[in-house]
């Protein structure tokens, strides 16, 4: 099935040329002269690449919907090759390499559920919550009195990720991390 012009909205997964992308943001643009078309900026599934592309409308698309499932599994354990997850429904393990993973290593501990997202039956990417909960295993101690300033400090968290966190954080405190900025939310109690 072919998309119309009017169907790429942020958020829907496309097929160009035998890859998948996401619609990041879509503007519609009716100029006085010539014919109406979408601008929309689209992210590759597969490598993370940005693109730009213009549609005109009226005129088809060639964007087509993908072939893709979502599974959700559960991360186990890395190895030399990569990462490997259990998938809960069929109990099967599902090996990806470093560069499938991408950034989401930065917030994968031992027993997290996530969903990982297949492309024509193949995993290609996986895809995080957007928090998750992560220990400090190392930061440096706060400076006392200096808590009404606002000021933050780097804290290393137990999967490697390097974030900035106020001054009142310990190591061997639990923190909510925003996985889409990477940023510190909350303590959790």
């Amino acid at each position: 099935m072919e998309y119309q012009t009017q169907d790429l909205k942020k958020g829907v997964k496309i097929e160009i040329e035998g890859k998948p992308y996401i619609i990041l943001k879509s503007d519609f643009t009716n100029p006085g002269k010539g014919s109406a078309f979408v601008t929309a900026r689209i992210k590759n599934l597969e490598t993370g690449q940005v693109i730009e592309r213009t549609f005109k409308s009226g005129v088809g698309t060639g964007v087509t919907v993908p072939d893709l499932e979502e599974k959700e599994v559960e991360y186990m354990y890395s190895d030399l090759e990569g990462f490997n997850f259990m998938d809960q429904a069929t109990f099967e393990t599902i090996h990806l390499t470093t560069d499938q993973v991408g950034d989401a290593v930065n917030f994968m501990q031992e027993g997290i559920k996530l969903k990982v997202l297949y492309f024509n039956s193949k995993p290609i990417t996986v895809d995080v919550p957007n928090f998750v909960e992560l220990k400090v295993v190392e930061t440096d101690p706060g400076l006392k009195g200096d808590t009404a300033t606002g000021g933050m400090k780097k804290a290393k968290m137990e999967t490697g990720l390097e974030i900035k966190v106020p001054l009142f954080i310990k190591e061997g405190e639990v923190l909510r991390i925003d996985t889409r900025t990477s940023e510190y939310m909350e303590r959790v109690k």
